[in-house]
Formats: C-alpha cells, structure tokens, sequence
C-alpha cells in the first residue's frame, strides 16, 4: 500500500547470487481477501513510479544507521525494501496489496536478496517482534482517512519499536498551484500512463485515478498539515527528532513536502 501518490514524486541477507532471493508471503488473517486499489495497477506501478528515485538513498542511510532489522510499511513492489535488503539488512514489508507483493518477490528475487513479506493493514500489521526502525515511504500514510485511522497507525507503529526506536516517513501537503494545475485534468505521468486528480481543499482529500492499457485503479488520499501530524505524533507517544522539507535533510520550512523522523518516547 506505498502511496504511489504520484502528482508529486519524490515509489535481506547479502552473498546470494542473483536469481537466488527468496521472499516469503505470510497472510494475515481475513486480510488476503481484501482488496486493494493497488491490485489492479501492480504490473504497473513500476513503470508508474520509474521516476521516484529522490528517497531511496535516504531511507537506505535511515536502515544502516538504525542496524535492522527494519519494518516497511507500505512496502508495494520493494522500491525501497530491495535495496535495503541488499546492503545486507533484514526486511519485513507489510502491504495490503497481495498482487503488490507478487511483483516484489520477483523483484527481490532477481535481485538475489531475502525478504519477509506479510499481507496486512497499516492500523494492524502483522509482525510481533520488535525493531528499531520502521519506516512508511513514499506518502503511505495519506491513505488514513481520519484521526482514528491515523492514531491507529502510529500506536501500531509505537507497538513495534524498541525503546527509542524510531519511525521515519514522508508525507505531503498540496500547494495551491499544484492543485490549481492538476485539477481535474488528465495529465501523462510516463509514457502511456495518465493521471486524473480530483482534489477537495475542504474535505482535503485527493481522489486520483491511474489509467494505462495495462490496468486501471482509482485510490482516495487524505491530507494534514505538518501542524496537525507533529500533534498527533506527540499524542501517540513519539517525540520528533526532525522534519524535513525532503530528501537531502534540508530543514522544514513550510513547503508540500515534510519527512519525518520521530523517537519512541
């Protein structure tokens, strides 16, 4: 469930040969028949997100400096997940998406690295141990809806981590000239991949709409201010270490994008 959200883009043991990877698909309860949007675009994503490169650095120094293992929130097609594994680095992703994660097993595979993979929601993931990383890439957690549904994760994020372990994620808040420029419009992402973006600066929901010849999905996305997730992180127990303005640890000084690292307290 990596939000793809993509009218802003920034979407293991080593020694194996490549080809030898091995993923491993665990199903949590009722959840592997609950669909998700991402299922009708799996085969798509990648070449959806083909230009989301700007993270993956940032969260590979995030995995090293924590030591692993690491749990991904949102892991998708293992845009992130993959390369972490291969700097030797064990990786449990969770995804809503069981078709997601049939396309990063063979991601990993031809990499030739190990990953867990378990079929699950971002309020209830199913992984009992705990780490000193999690990390929820690529705007995953627009796809909570509400307060509730965004309390939910990071308890279940806090369930997670150590004693001071943190959760580091990105988020994103529209500027009025993005929305201005994408309302409502189909617009070509990549070659033969369009976009159609329905945004309500009330509701502060995005609805957008991922068409090719290949697959079509719809997904909904709701917004907060960096204000309003500082205020909910420090309600659920996390004490921020830093927010950025993005990838290059530029402070946070107001724009769309805020990445976030919080401490378990």
């Amino acid at each position: 469930m990596e939000d793809r959200a993509a009218l802003a883009p920034v979407h293991g043991k080593p020694g194996r040969d490549k080809g030898e990877g091995r993923a491993r698909v665990h199903v949590a309860g009722t959840i592997a028949v609950v669909s998700s949007p991402y299922d009708a675009i799996a085969e798509l994503y990648d070449p959806w997100s083909a230009s989301v490169v700007e993270d993956v650095g940032f969260y590979l120094e995030e995995a090293r400096r924590s030591g692993g293992p690491v749990v991904e929130l949102g892991v998708g097609t293992g845009r992130i997940a993959v390369p972490i594994a291969a700097g030797g680095i064990r990786m449990i992703g969770v995804d809503s998406s069981r078709a997601m994660l049939e396309v990063c097993e063979r991601r990993a595979a031809l990499a030739g690295v190990e990953l867990d993979l378990r079929v699950g929601d971002l309020r209830r993931p199913p992984v009992h141990e705990r780490v000193p990383l999690v990390i929820c890439p690529f705007r995953s957690l627009l796809h909570m809806h509400t307060d509730a549904d965004r309390r939910g994760a990071l308890a279940a994020v806090r369930e997670l981590l150590v004693p001071g372990g943190r959760f580091v994620f990105d988020v994103f808040t529209p500027g009025a000239d993005d929305i201005a420029q994408t309302h409502d419009r189909w617009l070509e992402r990549e070659p033969g991949i369009f976009e159609h973006a329905v945004w309500d600066e009330v509701a502060r929901t995005l609805t957008l709409t991922v068409r090719s010849t290949d697959g079509e999905t719809t997904m909904a996305l709701a917004w907060l201010s960096a204000g309003e997730w500082r205020a909910l992180l420090d309600e659920t127990g996390f004490e921020v270490e830093a927010c950025y303005g993005w990838f290059d640890r530029a402070p946070f000084t107001g724009g769309d994008d805020s990445v976030w690292i919080a401490r378990r307290s």
